[in-house]
């Protein structure tokens, strides 16, 4: 009735425009169709964005006719990580949550990111608690994230980290932006590391925040050798392109001391050897404020029973 005023919704209920989700995918349309399904359900009701990098399998054509609120970029190729900065480039909202296609965030974890970010505007990345399942044990990456040796800024809310997983994190967009996007270079496989780095060197600040949820079943439709490879090659691109000398010099020799001596680490390194001209044209080395999160990894790299190069 006209002049009647609408009752004011509580807060914490309803959709929550601040937040945004990009997936990307590619040959797992099964698992995406689950995915969008329980996006879908979450109470946020974010706006979703997915790039299908390149599927053969009918991805495209099964999210047009089964999830058609979805917005669909079916790019003709794989475009690997790059995909999410096309995913990003489509939204105006200020927070954007990645999301792969085998993995969903918790309700409510998107909105409590949204109320973090508001409250500390010099914070450009969230990453959330990680659950495998079926079962829902914690990933034993999160005790690392949890332990963190990383000293960041005191206001954080939660510990410092010196870089993030994508499918398991929550941005602001405009950091986002400002660092660039991933690398086209580095594709998919530890590519966050560049961008933490760089988002380090402009004064943005990177935490866990283990009020934020992200569950996990991996997909058994993956490469695991190229992964391998990819990882081997982006952790010595990334290595040469932002770390001083002697620091680079000593990650370089830990990795060749630890990776399998195979065809696939012989791939990886023969890759890394193929981009060194574009590594040293393009070697930028952080700030020390932003090198010194590096320096503080360097002892849980080497102990990590988490992320190791094997598959």
């Amino acid at each position: 009735m006209t002049g009647e005023l609408a009752e004011p919704v509580p807060v914490g209920v309803g959709p929550d425009p601040r937040v945004a989700v990009v997936v990307i995918t590619h040959q797992r349309r099964d698992e995406l169709l689950l995915a969008l399904s329980r996006l879908r359900s979450l109470p946020e009701q974010p706006r979703v964005v997915v790039v299908d990098n390149g599927s053969t399998d009918g991805t495209a054509d099964a999210v047009r006719t089964r999830h058609p609120w979805v917005e669909l970029i079916a790019s003709p190729e794989n475009l690997g990580a790059v995909g999410r900065n096309v995913g990003v480039a489509r939204l105006d909202t200020p927070y954007v949550a990645f999301c792969d296609d085998d993995t969903w965030w918790e309700p409510g974890s998107l909105r409590t990111a949204a109320d973090v970010f508001d409250a500390h505007p010099r914070l450009a990345v969230a990453t959330a608690r990680i659950l495998v399942e079926p079962g829902g044990t914690e990933d034993p990456i999160v005790a690392e994230l949890r332990d963190s040796p990383v000293v960041g800024a005191g206001w954080l809310p939660g510990p410092a980290l010196g870089s993030f997983l994508a499918g398991a994190s929550v941005l602001r967009r405009e950091a986002f932006t400002e660092a660039g996007g991933f690398s086209e270079r580095l594709w998919l496989g530890g590519e966050e590391e560049l961008m933490a780095g760089d988002l380090a060197a402009r004064g943005w600040e990177l935490c866990y925040l283990p009020q934020l949820t992200v569950h996990h079943q991996a997909s058994t439709a993956r490469d695991p050798h190229r992964r391998r490879a990819d990882g081997i090659r982006n952790t010595l691109w990334t290595t040469w392109l932002r770390r001083p000398f002697r620091p680079a010099l000593r990650r370089t020799l830990h990795l060749l001391r630890t990776v399998p001596r195979d065809r696939v680490t012989a791939r990886g390194l023969l890759q890394a050897v193929r981009g060194l001209p574009w590594v040293l044209r393009e070697r930028r080395v952080l700030p020390p404020h932003a090198e010194a999160r590096f320096a503080a990894l360097e002892q849980a790299q080497r102990s990590s029973t988490a992320r190791r190069y094997v598959s």
